[in-house]
């Protein structure tokens, strides 16, 4: 990845407007910023949250609270805690998220 045409910026992620998506249960709650074509996300996971669908988006995803489980279509399943991250290609492993107790993330994508 190359990170091209874009200035130096802050971003106060508390003046960024939410935005809801509703799981299978429960909902997610991003904040969004776009630089180009790098989509950034402050993500807020409600608990119970289970994600309605198998993303092949790409991501790299770091926990910043609470405990995301991520189950691959492979079966695979892996637990991130605060401090741990994980990163996936575009296409390359279909995934699904999902919290008992909920989570919140920054996800660069």
């Amino acid at each position: 990845m190359q990170i091209t045409g874009i200035p130096f910026g802050t971003t106060d992620w508390t003046k960024i407007e939410k935005t809801e998506h509703k799981g299978e249960t429960g909902s997610a709650f991003w904040r969004t910023q776009h630089f180009g074509d790098i989509r950034v996300r402050l993500v807020e996971y409600s608990a119970g949250y289970l994600a309605d669908h198998w993303c092949v988006k790409g991501h790299i995803l770091f926990c910043l609270e609470g405990e995301l489980h991520t189950e691959l279509e492979d079966g695979r399943q892996f637990v991130l805690q605060p401090g741990m991250s994980y990163q996936v290609a575009d296409n390359a492993e279909p995934h699904r998220s999902y919290t008992h107790l909920g989570a919140k993330l920054f996800v660069v994508d």
